[in-house]
């Protein structure tokens, strides 16, 4: 008999702008007949308008947050197309600041793992994004944060179904380690 497991896998897909994030979370949620949390800010600002505010940033990183909670709290695996570590860098970069509890909501260890997405995919515009020439120096702040939080994470890079195929493969390893657990 197969052994499952009864608890939760979260596995959180982060990086700068036009790195992957929705649709490696989109295809690893299908992969693994996973749940996906979708990035919030995508539906605020689609529904808002591309131009926002450090509270419309924190009214995001809000709902983010309780949407993030209420999937955690079911068993299962589960894919997060982004966090509160998007917001933090999000709101130091544009605005200087960052609230306290934002800070710490980003540096949790609910995750089982961590994909960083590289920037080595070529940028595609959207009008939604902002920093085509800060993708360097946003990765870097991405990868420090995670680094400073000693989370386990693992770098994604590659093009088409060689970067698939190496986040698949971490995924099935986590899964094995889980199921070995029981």
């Amino acid at each position: 008999m197969e052994k499952r497991f009864q608890k939760s896998i979260n596995i959180l897909i982060t990086g700068p702008e036009s790195t992957g994030k929705s649709d490696m979370a989109s295809y690893l949620a299908s992969k693994f007949n996973g749940e996906l949390l979708p990035e919030y800010a995508r539906e605020y600002l689609e529904a808002k308008g591309p131009q926002y505010t450090y509270e419309d940033v924190i009214s995001i990183a809000k709902e983010q947050l309780i949407r993030r909670n209420d999937l955690m709290s079911k068993p299962g695996i589960h894919f997060f197309d982004t966090d509160l570590l998007v917001c933090r860098i999000w709101l130091e970069h544009v605005f200087g600041q960052c609230p306290h509890w934002i800070i710490k909501e980003s540096e949790s260890h609910l995750f089982s793992h961590i994909f960083l997405m590289n920037i080595d995919l070529p940028w595609q515009e959207d009008p939604l994004r902002e920093h085509p020439h800060q993708r360097e120096e946003l990765f870097k702040k991405y990868e420090k944060a995670l680094v400073n939080s000693n989370r386990p994470y693992s770098l994604i890079s590659g093009l088409g179904e060689q970067r698939l195929q190496l986040a698949s493969s971490i995924i099935e390893e986590i899964i094995d380690q889980e199921k070995n657990k029981l």
